[in-house]
């Protein structure tokens, strides 16, 4: 709720009021003095006191009441409708267990694959609140984290609650794609568009990535690619039969011909996040290639308060008057 004057500028007039009330109390009003009987002395100094305070109170509060009436009070409701940008993105994360795999960092220290992605992919929903965004997550088999939507707050609790061995090992790229693409399908959007971040090559599920990607880019949906982790030997964490952690090294290859393909026929790009800092980098630039204007509408909804300012001025005028003829009528 706000309060505004559509005519604040008639507010100047106010600035009367103490002019004239420094003026009566500098006048000297003639008068003639009578010799009231003694009895009454008290009783009528007293009320000689009070009534013309009262009456210049409420002439003034009139008057305060009439200007800012002039100067045409309104009260209401402003707000700004955002509409949706027109982009809507589906995105896949890789949830095999490699994705423990332990050669990223996050502020000097040691950190998994997966966390840095959710960390990440936690900054670029939060840069885009104007888009509808989903999330898949993948192992063996894929399964929705969160639809389609406007909810951020709620997308990103889901995001939060992701780990891995929600479901089988393995990387089912292709059947990710076609989960995604299947969410994508009958919307009406300007821009439909998958990110899809592996560490792996596919080795589960029964649709080949090709397959899926060239029936994503047949209804329009863009496809980009990150294939993450560094090529070769990682760190992995292991725990003992006491609870101890402890790290091996485990030989990782990334086959980069798949993600590099997908992201081809998908009319996207291929991106290569070796480190913390790529990875960062890399969602930056998405975010930059999928941007398009949004709609803002401000909306005004304003209730002249006026009658009610002049009503109340006039009434109190009347109410002075009524005082002054009756109660307040001074006799010589």
């Amino acid at each position: 709720m706000e309060f505004r004057f559509g005519q604040p500028w008639l507010l100047l007039l106010l600035l009367i009021l103490p002019t004239l009330w420094v003026w009566q109390q500098l006048a000297t009003p003639a008068a003639v003095r009578y010799a009231p009987a003694r009895i009454f002395e008290h009783g009528l100094k007293l009320r000689r006191s009070i009534v013309p305070l009262a009456q210049k109170l409420l002439i003034y509060t009139a008057a305060i009441c009439l200007l800012l009436g002039l100067a045409k009070p309104q009260s209401g409701v402003v707000s700004s409708e955002v509409r949706a940008s027109g982009i809507d993105i589906m995105i896949l994360l890789d949830v095999s267990r490699s994705m423990l795999a332990e050669d990223y960092s996050i502020g000097g220290d040691r950190a998994s694959r997966i966390e840095v992605v959710k960390q990440v992919t936690e900054k670029f929903i939060q840069n885009r609140p104007n888009d509808r965004i989903g999330i898949i997550a993948f192992a063996g088999r894929p399964f929705l984290v969160s639809p389609l939507t406007l909810d951020h707050n709620w997308l990103l609790a889901n995001l939060g609650r992701l780990q891995i061995g929600l479901t089988e090992d393995g990387t089912a790229i292709g059947s990710a794609l076609v989960s995604a693409a299947n969410r994508l399908r009958d919307l009406k959007a300007k821009s439909r568009v998958i990110i899809l971040l592996t560490d792996g090559d596919n080795n589960a599920g029964k649709v080949p990535p090709f397959t899926a990607a060239e029936a994503a880019a047949g209804i329009g949906i863009r496809i980009y690619t990150i294939g993450a982790g560094t090529n070769g030997l990682v760190p992995f964490p292991e725990t003992d039969r006491f609870g101890n952690k402890f790290y091996t090294e485990e030989y990782m290859p990334f086959q980069e011909d798949t993600c590099r393909t997908i992201a081809k026929i998908g009319h996207g790009e291929f991106f290569r996040a070796i480190d913390t800092r790529s990875m960062q980098e890399i969602f930056a630039s998405i975010d930059r290639l999928e941007k398009t204007e949004i709609s803002v509408q401000k909306i005004e909804n304003y209730d002249d308060l006026f009658p009610w300012f002049v009503g109340v001025g006039l009434s109190l005028i009347g109410i002075t008057t009524v005082l002054g003829e009756t109660v307040w009528r001074r006799i010589p």
